[in-house]
């Protein structure tokens, strides 16, 4: 299949925000694993102080796992989809968190400076030009900023290959054929599919400049399927972000 891009996977993603908090509550751990990333970028004083960018929000689970983890940050959360945004500005959030309208290649456009640190979740496997984007996530980073990146990637395991197939095939383009959104979820499953492995993204961080880049497995079902991308903008150590 062709995997849906730009504004046919908007589009794609508006037509399923009215059912995407459901279908992703079947996924045991989604929410849970959302914040063990947020938590992984180990931001000092509750975030006191600091700006984050929460690039790809969707309908604000990743906004909520960065509020849990950060709780005292200043939160700019952005996302292609309007129906998406929507649904999350739909909910309960306090004042130093807000929304825009927004691709990740648009970002050179924002007028919010710089930020102390970016979360990205489920969206760098989605974007026409991932060097491209991981390039203007540098730039919006402070020296020494912290990037955490929580990704569909594979470990490069036929195994965990082909559980992910079987997952979708079973679960998730089924519920997603339910409630009409068959081609996003058919989506999902190639674009996880085609996109880099752990080693591979791992690579592509550090060939876009960025440093102490760790990859860390997610638990539960997830382990080889989903993991959390950690790196600095400009000098680092691995060091900094031991558990």
């Amino acid at each position: 299949m062709t995997l849906l891009r730009d504004h046919d996977l908007a589009l794609a993603f508006d037509h399923a925000s009215h059912s995407y908090d459901r279908l992703t509550a079947l996924n045991p751990g989604y929410r849970t694993d959302l914040l063990r990333s947020a938590r992984r970028l180990r931001l000092p004083r509750e975030g006191a102080g600091l700006h984050i960018l929460d690039l790809g929000c969707g309908t604000g689970a990743s906004t909520r796992a960065l509020l849990r983890a950060a709780p005292r940050a200043r939160i700019t959360a952005v996302d292609a989809s309007s129906g998406m945004l929507a649904r999350a500005q739909s909910k309960t959030w306090p004042a130093r968190v807000r929304f825009q309208h927004l691709t990740a290649e648009g970002l050179t456009t924002t007028d919010e400076g710089s930020y102390d640190a970016v979360f990205a979740a489920y969206l760098f496997r989605n974007v026409t030009d991932t060097d491209e984007v991981l390039k203007t996530v540098r730039t919006l980073l402070r020296p020494g900023g912290r990037l955490a990146v929580h990704e569909y990637s594979l470990s490069g395991s036929a195994v965990h290959r082909a559980l992910w197939t079987a997952v979708c095939r079973g679960v998730i383009i089924p519920a997603g054929s339910f409630s009409g959104d068959r081609d996003l979820y058919r989506h999902l499953w190639r674009s996880v599919l085609d996109f880099d492995t752990v080693p591979d993204f791992t690579d592509r961080l550090r060939g876009t400049g960025f440093s102490a880049v760790r990859a860390l497995p997610v638990a539960g079902w997830q382990t080889g399927i989903t993991h959390t991308f950690l790196a600095r903008e400009g000098s680092a150590t691995t060091a900094e972000y031991a558990r």
